[in-house]
């Protein structure tokens, strides 16, 4: 028979120790029909970058085919593709959104 008294510090901190939920990122592909004025309007409006900052990534999304916009819980992951993808089937762009574990 065990009391809880004996239990030691190792084991209680085991079980007490938050582990951090899984990250995913979120990823925008290139398009040949996807304008790069509504692209940086994307990065800016859904993922908070800067004017610049987005100019950068949407360049490279350009030259590089993709980029990582954000890495997020899976939730707010999920909730970013989904935006990305209705703004742009609003505007009649097919641009992509990814989301693939870190």
């Amino acid at each position: 028979m065990t009391s809880t008294d004996s239990r030691t510090k190792e084991d209680v901190s085991s079980r007490t120790k938050k582990v951090p939920p899984p990250m995913y990122k979120v990823i925008l592909h290139n398009d040949d029909y996807t304008t790069m004025e509504f692209v940086v309007e994307i990065l800016v409006n859904v993922f908070g970058k800067s004017l610049e900052k987005a100019t950068q990534m949407m360049l490279n999304i350009h030259n590089k085919g993709k980029e990582i916009c954000g890495i997020y819980p899976r939730q707010i992951a999920e909730t970013k593709v989904e935006t990305v993808h209705n703004l742009a089937s609003n505007k009649g762009f097919p641009l992509k959104s990814t989301m693939e574990k870190e």
